[in-house]
């Protein structure tokens, strides 16, 4: 007799339905009931997954040790996102629940790769800047309104983080003829090899960066990476860009960091608080782009989500590992090879 599993999805980033997901299950021998759920509240996701084996979306920071603790079939959390820092990692790998995230080659690795370099592109030759300027009226010089100016092609690109979104970014930057360096204690040879990419120490690529990329995940270990130390040994005249999370970058360090023109400006997918507070100094500065977490949106982009994982959730349920496991180190509740 086939097993029988329960798949919760509690709702995409974008709409939708949950059609994608369950044609990825379909096809593997099980039998697999889907269900969607709302819920805005612990209490009420634990009532809704209390009987799940595998959950699906959903908004993270509701997946407290509290919650995790209280789901007693779940053998799976997978996210719709790739990151995965909102959720208590250490419960579920405690409870024996896998936690998968959506890997960027699954969906969105070319937009946020390409919305970084459209990043560096903005910030090297001010075009929000002088843009502004002209729907004011105000014809000016660029050689007077806001000099220097970056040539790009020449230039040095560094990356903080040098995974599979990093090194797609750096290839894309080497069309412009930028030079792509690297700091990632993790990144292994043959990979930097392959992508024409310098690795250094991260003194090294701060002080030899033109615009300092920032692609890492968000855990202990990252968050406030850069901070007071880090932009001072940044070049004056460069320009540091995030696409990956907020807190990487200590908030107010940066803030006094463009106040003493120590750098140049930023270009800022990602904040600390999200939705960014109206009042906050970032959003005051001319030398700074600011915009709504939207580096992974794309039409494209939200039709491959879901297929991707669906498909993580397929793997699971046929028993063997799937890729794109976080706590790697986790004993899980279903067996798998």
């Amino acid at each position: 007799m086939a097993e029988k599993y329960k798949v919760l999805g509690l709702g995409k980033m974008v709409g939708g339905n949950m059609d994608p997901e369950e044609k990825e299950l379909s096809v593997i021998d099980a039998e697999v009931e889907v269900v969607e759920a709302r819920c805005a509240t612990e209490d009420e996701l634990i009532a809704a997954a209390a009987d799940a084996d595998l959950i699906i979306g959903g908004n993270g920071r509701m997946f407290t040790r509290k919650v995790i603790e209280s789901l007693p079939k779940c053998k799976a959390i997978l996210t719709y996102s790739v990151g995965f820092d909102t959720l208590d990692i250490q419960a579920a790998t405690e409870q024996g629940i896998l936690i998968v995230n959506n890997a960027a080659r699954g969906w969105c690795a070319e937009e946020v790769s390409n919305h970084a370099i459209a990043l560096i592109l903005n910030c090297a030759k001010k075009l929000m800047y002088f843009n502004d300027l002209v729907k004011q009226g105000r014809w000016v010089d660029a050689r007077d309104a806001q000099a220097p100016m970056g040539s790009i092609h020449g230039q040095t690109l560094g990356l903080i983080g040098c995974g599979e979104l990093g090194r797609m970014t750096a290839r894309k930057a080497q069309v412009f003829g930028l030079r792509t360096i690297c700091f990632d204690p993790y990144l292994d040879k043959s990979l930097a090899n392959e992508y024409n990419i310098t690795t250094m120490s991260m003194e090294e690529v701060l002080k030899e960066a033109d615009y300092v990329s920032i692609h890492t995940p968000l855990n202990d270990e990252t968050r406030h990476l850069m901070g007071e130390k880090e932009f001072s040994l940044m070049k004056p005249s460069a320009y540091v860009i995030n696409t990956a999370r907020g807190p990487v970058i200590d908030e107010p360090a940066l803030i006094k960091a463009l106040q003493e023109k120590k750098i140049a400006g930023a270009g800022l997918d990602v904040f600390e608080q999200e939705p960014v507070d109206p009042e906050n100094p970032l959003l005051k500065m001319d030398n700074v782009i600011a915009l709504p977490h939207s580096a992974s949106y794309s039409d494209a982009a939200v039709e491959t989500a879901p297929v991707s994982a669906g498909k993580s959730a397929a793997t699971i349920l046929s028993g063997n590992w799937p890729r794109n496991i976080i706590n790697k180190d986790v004993k899980p509740r279903i067996p798998l090879k």
